[in-house]
């Protein structure tokens, strides 16, 4: 194990404001600093900037917005990011973007300076999502993870979910480091019938969703599962906090179908998302590309069970503490009237300590040790229980 080690971050697609990308990075670098590490961040943006931050330094260069995508950007111009790579002299690398960063890793090849690629999405389901034939998703998944998995010294897997489609290639240079969350932010008293009393009535079952409105989210079954539960006769409201290119469309069609559905848009104070998420009854996670999960993962830690997609990682995450569900808004609606059999305190308790199976703490462990870097005895992270 080295000591302490400058450890550069790579990513494209973090979300302007908020999002599983954004707080991973947020809670990892904030950990690394923790340990004795130098963790330096480099992100797109409108424009140029260098700042101190509670994560250590994060380095903002100018990229181009991605058209469709509500505000991603990215990092394109090679030369001076590698400009940047040289002048910073990284011990280690670490890059959050398999597809347009990938020439990264052939950077630190040179340099001799080790690489890990970190996998926040399966290849396959993200091209699915955007509507691919399942074998033409897997070739194609195929050929760009084995030659990323060639290009890096290791790929960074959170769940065994992820880590499949680099088994299947014969990638051995896998590791599994999983996310986490804060415990302390995201905790059952943020429960608030004030909050509650604002969306839903007494005699109403309030669902919560916390996701980006993006193609390859599927938000719309979300609305699909809310139809097949009012039509049933469950009494039920939704709330959709976040924002995203398929916002306008998934407000006409809840205005067309008569939904109760309030969409917030982003919601700015981690505070006031955090009671949301612990005053409804039930969180719904249909992405079937995700490979963590963090926002499902803090409405449990606020006593929210969860209904997640079968066709992702979740169902690996959430254990028994929620339920899964088949890609379409009834079978989301079935398992929402399941969970809602079961007592009200057994199934938020439930949820709780299933969350408190992922503190940051062992995180920042994974991670670190992926990179063959100091581990102290005790890594600091906020909420962490191991």
């Amino acid at each position: 194990m080295s000591a302490s080690l400058r450890i550069v971050r790579l990513a494209n697609f973090v979300a302007p404001a908020s999002g599983g990308l954004r707080t991973a990075l947020r809670e990892l670098g904030k950990g690394f600093r923790a340990a004795g590490h130098e963790p330096v961040l480099v992100v797109p943006g409108e424009r140029a900037s260098d700042r101190e931050t509670e994560q250590g330094r994060v380095i903002t260069l100018p990229g181009p917005l991605l058209p469709g995508t509500g505000g991603y950007r990215v990092l394109t111009d090679r030369r001076r990011l590698a400009r940047l790579l040289e002048e910073l002299e990284p011990d280690r690398l670490e890059v959050s973007d398999r597809t347009t960063l990938r020439w990264t890793g052939k950077w630190a090849r040179r340099a001799r300076v080790p690489a890990v690629m970190v996998s926040h999405e399966t290849a396959d389901g993200v091209l699915r999502t955007w509507g691919l034939p399942e074998a033409a998703a897997r070739r194609a998944a195929d050929a760009l993870n084995t030659r990323t998995a060639h290009t890096y010294a290791r790929v960074v897997c959170t769940t065994e979910f992820a880590e499949r489609e680099f088994v299947r290639i014969g990638a051995r240079n896998v590791v599994r480091a999983p996310l986490g969350v804060d415990l302390v932010e995201r905790h059952p008293a943020l429960r608030d019938a004030g909050l509650r009393a604002r969306y839903a009535r007494g005699d109403e079952t309030l669902l919560v969703m916390c996701s980006r409105l993006s193609v390859e989210k599927r938000p719309g079954t979300a609305l699909d599962a809310l139809e097949a539960l009012r039509r049933r006769g469950r009494r039920a409201v939704l709330v959709v906090a976040g924002d995203g290119p398929l916002r306008p469309r998934l407000e006409q069609r809840a205005r067309e179908r008569g939904l109760p559905v309030t969409f917030l848009g982003h919601v700015c104070g981690r505070g006031e998302l955090g009671a949301l998420q612990a005053s409804a009854d039930v969180a719904l996670a249909p992405g079937p590309a995700e490979t963590f999960g963090l926002a499902a993962l803090e409405a449990m830690a606020c006593g929210t069970p969860v209904v997640a997609s079968a066709s992702s990682a979740l169902p690996e995450v959430i254990g028994s503490a929620g339920a899964v569900a088949a890609d379409h808004g009834e079978a989301f609606a079935d398992a929402v009237d399941m969970l809602l059999e079961s007592p009200e305190t057994d199934r938020r308790e439930a949820a709780r300590a299933r969350a408190e199976c992922f503190g940051w703490g062992t995180a920042v462990a994974a991670f670190l040790t992926a990179h063959d870097a100091t581990v102290p005895a005790r890594p600091f992270a906020p909420g962490s229980t191991g």
